[in-house]
Parts: structure tokens; C-alpha cells; sequence
């Protein structure tokens, strides 16, 4: 059986973006998780990416397989760039290398060496104007972007562009509450129709014609997607790359659990 998998950083300027990259002195250790390294992206780096989506900061999954929105918000997102025509001509990168530990200070967002470096990723992907649409997840995503969009790299460039609600916003904003989890996601799904409505004709090359179906007030079957084994690195598990879960930060305090992340093969896989 063949495995088809992403052979990572072989070429410029990935190559020399990921060998030269941001440390602690620029990402403080009280405010990210530096100890784990930078995350850099998931998807086509071969030029062939029409679209390019912008995410926050990686978590636990992630920092393990070393490729951005793996785990829930990247199968939502995988559903959503579906609706576009999109199934392998993408490009994930974050606005952040690094887990966000509690928050980020104004400060260390206008950081240029911050703010430079991730701009030399999105002229790595966008220069060669390949790319029809860019979608934002939530707002660290947008303004990243409108950082990009005041360079005059960034004002050549002129992609169809959307900022939505990051896909786990319901979640976070719900606190447990079923009721509010409910209306969250309704509002949320509403807000990304309106994004698709506002970029889907200018797709011009999707991987295949899709006509424009948006989402009702809930999840439906095919909304959210698997993630392709091609977006991974070679070897990786299928249970890693089919589950969520599996990946935990534990401890007995708040050190402990920056300091570890605990890894559970998913039931089903070993009798």
C-alpha cells in the first residue's frame, strides 16, 4: 500500500526559513510554549497552493506531528476549503510559530523581527500570485494579515480575501453550555456562509468545480473532513492522524504540564 506523505522543507525559501527562524528573544517563554520548537505549516509548498489559510498558534496535536490544524479546526477547515473546490491545492501557516501560553502582549504582536519573519513566509507563498483566496481564522489570523497587506509586498498582492471565526470559537466561548455551544456554532456557521458567498467566484482553478452549498445552523454530514495522509510527515500512525484525543498536556501543576505532553495510543488499536 502506498503512503503518500509531505517531504517537508527541501527546497528555498522553505528551506532557508526554516533553518532561520525566531527564538525566546523574540517569542517570550512567559508568553509561548518556546520549549516545544516553531510549528511552520501544513499543505503544498511546490507552488501548485491556490489557497492559503492563516491560523493562531499550534496545541498539543500539533506540536507532536509537526504540521499546523491537525486536529478539530483543521478537519472544520478541511470541510470548509471542500466547498471551495479545494482538496489538496492549499497552504496552512499560523500567525504564530509557537503555543500561546495565556496570552499575547501588544508588544510582542508588533514585534518586527515577529512580524518580518511571518511576512517572509507570506511572500514565500504569495509572491508568485498564485494564490486566488485567503481565509483568516479569527482574529490574531486578521491581523496578521492586514500587517502584511500595509508592506508593499503585501499591497502587489490581491488575493480574494475573508477573515471568519476560528472553528473552535464555539467551544472556547461556550463554557460547557450545550444551549450556548448550539446558538455559538449556528452564528459561527452563518459567518463563514458569508465568507464563502464573498470568495467563492474567485476561485478560478479548484481542484474540483464545486457548486456553492453553505452550511445550515448546524454540523451535517461531510462538513467536517479527514485530513489528508499527503499533508503529513512519512511514518506517521493512521490512529495519530484519525483521532483526536491522544494527545494530553498532564501534570500535577501548571509547570508540570507545560512540561509534558502525554501520548495515548487511541482503544481499538492494540487488543
Amino acid at each position: 500500500m502506498l503512503h503518500p506523505f509531505d517531504p517537508g522543507y527541501v527546497a528555498e525559501p522553505f528551506l532557508t526559513l526554516c533553518s532561520d527562524y525566531p527564538d525566546a528573544a523574540v517569542y517570550p517563554a512567559s508568553e509561548f510554549r518556546v520549549e516545544w520548537g516553531p510549528i511552520f505549516h501544513r499543505g503544498r509548498l511546490d507552488g501548485s497552493a491556490r489557497v492559503l489559510v492563516v491560523g493562531q498558534d499550534p496545541a498539543q496535536h500539533e506540536t507532536i506531528v509537526r504540521r499546523i490544524l491537525v486536529g478539530e479546526a483543521g478537519r472544520r477547515v478541511q470541510g470548509l476549503l471542500a466547498k471551495l473546490g479545494f482538496t489538496t491545492s492549499y497552504a496552512f501557516i499560523n500567525t504564530y510559530l509557537y503555543s500561546v501560553y495565556g496570552s499575547v502582549k501588544a508588544a510582542t504582536r508588533r514585534n518586527p523581527a515577529l512580524v518580518d519573519y511571518r511576512n517572509r513566509w507570506l511572500q514565500a507563498l504569495l509572491g508568485e500570485q498564485k494564490i486566488e483566496v485567503v481565509i483568516a481564522l479569527g482574529q490574531a489570523a486578521d491581523g496578521a494579515w492586514t500587517a502584511w497587506k500595509a508592506t508593499p509586498q503585501g499591497q502587489a498582492s490581491s488575493p480574494a480575501y475573508a477573515a471568519i471565526t476560528h472553528p473552535t470559537q464555539p467551544e472556547s466561548s461556550s463554557g460547557g453550555d450545550k444551549a450556548k455551544l448550539a446558538l455559538a456554532t449556528t452564528k459561527m456557521l452563518r459567518n463563514w456562509n458569508a465568507a464563502l458567498q464573498a470568495v467563492h467566484s474567485s476561485v478560478a482553478h479548484p481542484d474540483a468545480p464545486t457548486p456553492l452549498a453553505l452550511y445550515g445552523d448546524a454540523w451535517a454530514e461531510g462538513d467536517r473532513l479527514p485530513i489528508p495522509e499527503m499533508d503529513y510527515p512519512a511514518g506517521l500512525p493512521a490512529w495519530m492522524r484519525d483521532n483526536d484525543g491522544w494527545a494530553a498536556r498532564k501534570g500535577a501543576d501548571e509547570l508540570a504540564k507545560r512540561r509534558n505532553i502525554t501520548l495515548t495510543v487511541t482503544k481499538g488499536v492494540v487488543a
